[in-house]
């Protein structure tokens, strides 16, 4: 099977050693970050330092002048990825043999929602989440396009993977994150992440619906939540909670402004892309799910990408809807974490990638080669060598 490693310019950039250590690993790609949401990162190998800390949101490239006088644009890193940091590490993976692919990170930026709080998504209760701009919005939307457009298509890579492209919600670790006192469940998260921006709301009214109604009974449902009930798993938890016409009406909003910016992120980088050029999705397969891995239909989503990257960290199980489609030459990509302190289980790999396999997967996916251990890194060669 095909394996790539997650890369961020900073474990490359200023360690002559990177490249040929992560291609030792036995994986043929680098997917390398190109724009990315603010971090602490460890570098435990670096020669120069062990932390990097990415302060915002940011572009690891010079961005070039399609954003000229507009509002809404990317911002450029600071000292952790200074000038075309991204450029700089491609190159250098590039020379030990790896194809190198970009990462975007899209709708996941809480500086964006600092500078500019309207964009962000607004919860019932009337609380602005600055990490997660409203991809319903017309300006962001437009934003999210281009940005896909530029940050995927850098010189040299031969594909991307656009993370974030769809809703973000509530489950998201923000800063020194306290959220997890209350067991909001599946239901609970969705009620949670339902947007009340100006745009949302007009769209509800779309779907027949009153919005203050409609936010009142939100806020009623999730108060058996606040007092500690549990809420309900699944779509049938969302239902009980809103009552089937309310779950519905939403959801068939949702629905229709992430799939149709999805297809239009896809279609710009095409636009602007060499032939044969490889666009992946991060993806959950369910749809009203929020998050870096966003939720799609699956058969809608890979009949407009080349196939999804799916989150594995948890079991093999998220596989089996895309697998299920039939569609011939997708990418079905694991991806497993193989970071110890993290959670990953880099000597059981061989074990869950074969699993993989099984399930439909065609390529594997590995978080993180510039995070981890060099045991976890020695567990990786050996799991790889093995396949």
């Amino acid at each position: 099977m095909k394996a790539s490693a997650f890369v961020y310019p900073w474990d490359v950039n200023g360690d002559p050693e990177a490249g040929a250590r992560i291609a030792e690993l036995g994986v043929q790609q680098a997917t390398l970050a190109s724009a990315y949401h603010s971090t602490r990162a460890l570098t435990p190998r670096h020669p120069r330092h062990r932390i990097v800390t990415a302060e915002h949101a940011a572009v690891l490239y010079p961005p070039d002048n399609r954003w000229q006088g507009r509002e809404l644009k990317p911002y450029a890193a600071g000292d952790w990825a200074p000038g075309d940091a991204y450029g700089e590490a491609a190159a250098a993976l590039a020379d030990a043999g790896l194809d190198v692919h970009t990462w975007v990170v899209l709708a996941h930026n809480s500086r964006l929602g600092a500078d500019h709080p309207d964009t962000s998504v607004v919860n019932a209760y009337g609380d602005r989440y600055p990490w997660a701009p409203c991809i319903a919005q017309p300006a962001t939307r437009a934003y999210l396009v281009d940005l896909a457009a530029e940050a995927a298509v850098r010189p040299g890579a031969r594909g991307t993977e656009l993370e974030s492209l769809g809703w973000y919600g509530l489950a998201h670790l923000h800063a020194h994150d306290k959220t997890a006192g209350v067991g909001l469940g599946d239901a609970g998260q969705f009620l949670m992440s339902l947007c009340f921006c100006p745009t949302c709301q007009e769209g509800y009214g779309e779907q027949g619906l009153d919005v203050e109604e409609l936010a009142a009974v939100v806020r009623a449902a999730l108060e058996p939540v606040w007092q500690g009930a549990p809420s309900d798993g699944g779509w049938a938890g969302v239902e009980k909670l809103l009552g089937e016409a309310n779950a519905t009406a939403t959801r068939a909003w949702r629905d229709e402004r992430a799939r149709t910016l999805q297809e239009t992120a896809v279609a710009a980088v095409r636009a602007a892309a060499p032939a044969d050029f490889q666009v992946l999705l991060h993806a959950d397969p369910v749809s009203y799910h929020c998050g870096a891995n966003a939720g799609v239909d699956p058969g809608h989503i890979l009949s407009v990408a080349d196939g999804v990257v799916v989150p594995c960290a948890g079991g093999t199980g998220l596989l089996t809807p895309f697998a299920e489609q039939g569609v011939d030459g997708a990418v079905l990509a694991a991806n497993f974490t193989v970071v110890s302190g993290m959670g990953g289980r880099p000597g059981s790999l061989a074990t869950e990638a074969k699993r993989a396999r099984d399930l439909g997967a065609s390529e594997l996916r590995l978080y993180h080669a510039g995070l981890a251990s060099e045991g976890d890194l020695a567990g990786v060669r050996e799991a790889l060598g093995g396949l």
